[in-house]
């Protein structure tokens, strides 16, 4: 089993170690989504984001290091997160996307997320999540007060994980269709309304997400009806 931990910068190592590879054939691929040790504080964690990756490329090995033991749910959030605002993403949009596609597929399946180490190693530019942090600042302390453990038996069952996890794969999808600007942020706001669920067992939050989740499915067939007629409407005026 290959471990993939941050490259070696010269600097003290941090005393986490995150292991994230396929696993070996005939290994138990399940994972435990809620560790048991008292997890930091929400702002507390993207403090260190932006401490430790404030004026230099950070790749996303690096990253999943300082996450620790909520690595994949909090990942999972802070990638759909600039989706939401108006953060320019040249070339990082079907990274990101992707990312997200790929650690909720392997949820959905039960087993433990794993990244190929393409992605791993893909860089994000300079002050990528200061700039995000920053912007996303108020709907990240929204979320943190709001979130707490509650309605606990939606996340009881590993089976029922699954089925969140599911959805944010589904959202995860539509981000990487090549749709007009605006219309990724359905689809980013499901991922992480279902994703803060998931990272603090609120079930409340995971119920949300189904809500936001049918709204994707109401705005999407609107689009389809009457975004065909707008771009034919279009056309004829062009044409004419």
């Amino acid at each position: 089993m290959a471990t993939n931990a941050a490259p070696d910068s010269g600097a003290p190592r941090s005393t986490a170690t995150v292991v994230i590879s396929a696993p070996a054939a005939g290994a138990d691929d399940k994972i435990a989504l809620f560790p048991g040790a008292q997890p930091r504080k929400l702002s507390e964690t993207l403090e260190q984001l932006i401490t430790e990756f404030h004026t230099r490329r950070v790749t996303l090995r690096e990253v999943i290091v300082v996450l620790q033991g909520r690595a994949y749910n909090l990942l999972m959030l802070l990638l759909a997160l600039p989706f939401l605002l108006p953060v320019p993403l040249p070339g990082l949009s079907t990274v990101l996307g992707l990312v997200i596609a790929v650690i909720a597929l392997r949820l959905t399946l039960g087993q433990k997320p794993w990244l190929p180490a393409r992605l791993l190693d893909r860089e994000l530019p300079p002050k990528f999540f200061p700039t995000l942090l920053g912007g996303a600042r108020r709907v990240l302390r929204l979320l943190e007060v709001m979130l707490k453990p509650r309605q606990l038996w939606l996340t009881a069952s590993p089976l029922l994980v699954q089925l969140h996890a599911f959805i944010i794969l589904t959202a995860a999808l539509v981000l990487l269709l090549p749709l007009p600007p605006g219309t990724n942020f359905p689809p980013a706001l499901c991922i992480v309304i279902m994703a803060g669920g998931l990272l603090e067992r609120d079930g409340r939050f995971i119920l949300a997400g189904y809500l936001a989740f049918a709204f994707n499915g109401v705005f999407f067939a609107w689009f389809a009806i009457y975004g065909k007629r707008l771009v034919q409407m279009i056309w004829a005026w062009i044409a004419g």
